[in-house]
């Protein structure tokens, strides 16, 4: 596949994924968080689980305790991530979801440390303050209009990041990143549908009301935009997919102004703009910064 073929197959993941804001801010309409969450994630997790045990049978790789260990951690944080996520969309907008969930870029370095002693780039302490005035005047210049949900919302980037981490580390041991994406999804599925039959008593109009939300998440959201990224990035190198991938919440910004009628006051889109400039340099000054070093180090030899 060629470079451009595949950076557009994550432009079109990215695109998928931040119109999801608008399916699971509308979908609140009819049906609590965790049961659409469950519903979602077990349609998406069985349409990718051919794929999956294909790529499975391909590779013949045998999972053996360790494996295992890390998938449950894996799905664990996935399902804590999109709940919170989505039950932080009930209460705020699908513009502030889309850029506070990107705040998972900068909880990656932090927890990568502390889980893995995997040192952190110094651009991390400039991107981080960066980061935390954009969401101040994301919010008007104030944190007054700071809800519950803008809460949940930058808690769930925390459970994403770990699930970043867990991913890349389970996918590198074992060369299964579709496999153990969708048993991911599957395990999120049923924990959600399970905790809702007991919380929020689902019923089948109530899932019938947001089927059209339930589909786009399933289908193009989870089965269609996993699949293209793992096809995608395995053509372009991670921090240029990263950047590519963070145009997520721009997209959900601007499903949000043309589908859902939201806006920004001025001020909130210059801390708009702060953030997704912090996203992308934190993860485009550490490739040019190590290149630029390597270079120099070619000339001084």
């Amino acid at each position: 596949m060629s470079r451009p073929l595949a950076t557009a197959l994550l432009l079109v993941c990215t695109m998928f994924w931040g119109f999801a804001f608008i399916a699971q801010k509308s979908a609140m309409d009819s049906m609590g968080p965790l049961t659409f969450a469950g519903v979602r994630y077990l349609i998406g997790g069985l349409l990718v689980l051919p794929l999956a045990l294909w790529e499975l049978r391909r590779k013949a790789v045998r999972l053996n305790r360790t494996h295992w260990l890390f998938i449950l951690a894996m799905s664990s944080v996935f399902f804590l991530g999109s709940w919170l996520q989505q039950a932080g969309l009930a209460t705020t907008t699908a513009t502030n979801g889309g850029f506070l969930t990107g705040l998972y870029v900068f909880f990656v370095p932090l927890l990568g440390y502390v889980l893995f002693h995997s040192r952190p780039h110094p651009i991390i302490f400039v991107g981080v303050p960066l980061a935390l005035v954009g969401i101040y005047y994301l919010n008007g210049g104030g944190l007054a209009s700071f809800n519950g949900g803008d809460w949940l919302i930058v808690c769930s980037a925390i459970f994403w990041a770990m699930h970043v981490i867990l991913l890349g580390h389970i996918a590198r041991l074992t060369g299964l990143p579709i496999f153990v994406s969708a048993i991911s999804f599957l395990f999120a599925g049923l924990v959600a549908s399970t905790i809702a039959l007991g919380v929020e008593t689902p019923t089948l109009a109530a899932i019938s009301a947001g089927w059209v939300e339930i589909i786009y998440a399933a289908v193009l959201s989870t089965a269609v935009a996993f699949t293209f990224q793992a096809i995608g990035q395995q053509h372009v190198p991670p921090a240029n997919a990263a950047i590519i991938l963070s145009a997520e919440s721009l997209f959900a910004a601007l499903g949000g102004a043309l589908l859902l009628g939201e806006r920004l006051p001025l001020v909130g889109y210059a801390g708009a703009t702060l953030i997704f400039l912090a996203i992308v340099m934190v993860e485009a000054v550490p490739p040019l910064w190590a290149r630029r070093k390597a270079h120099a180090a070619r000339i001084t030899n």
